[in-house]
């Protein structure tokens, strides 16, 4: 499979990272190339708020799959839509465990608890990003899936 990571070599998408080239995947990451390389990645070296820049890395390209590691907030999600709208199969967004409701109403948490977090302004962005996610996939049949990770740690935390 032909992978696109947006980052890629932060605390939580360079284990990621790791793992889809240890599968045997092509994997590219698009970034501004500021971080330590990753032996066996491709890259794509733009700063994804320069969207010129973007769409001449992306220039002939086609993904199989493109994984969203830094967006965080809807106008992020938006740009993605149309810069990936004709170019990928599948879009993942990593979002987070935090946008859940704070207080928990039950213990058990499942697709069904509400999204509400009174007390963390990135929770909330979070949960943004997702319903303009949502709002793509409706309108327009975008093909985004939501991923909320809830626990995140990384070598580089080490």
């Amino acid at each position: 499979m032909k992978i696109l990571f947006l980052g890629g070599s932060g605390v939580i998408s360079r284990a990621a990272t790791q793992q889809t080239l240890a599968a045997g995947h092509e994997l590219w990451l698009l970034n501004r190339g500021q971080r330590r390389p990753i032996a066996g990645a491709r890259s794509l070296v733009a700063d994804l708020t320069d969207l010129a820049s973007v769409r001449t890395a992306l220039r002939g390209h086609t993904w199989d799959v493109v994984v969203q590691w830094i967006a965080f907030t809807p106008d992020d999600i938006r740009r993605d839509v149309e810069l990936f709208r004709h170019s990928t199969r599948q879009y993942l967004f990593i979002s987070s465990a935090s946008v859940y409701q704070k207080p928990l109403a039950h213990y058990l948490i499942t697709e069904t608890t509400p999204r509400v977090n009174p007390h963390w302004e990135y929770s909330r962005q979070k949960i943004a990003c997702e319903e303009a996610l949502a709002a793509a996939h409706q309108t327009s049949a975008f093909p985004g899936v939501i991923v909320r990770p809830s626990l995140t740690y990384g070598e580089d935390q080490i």
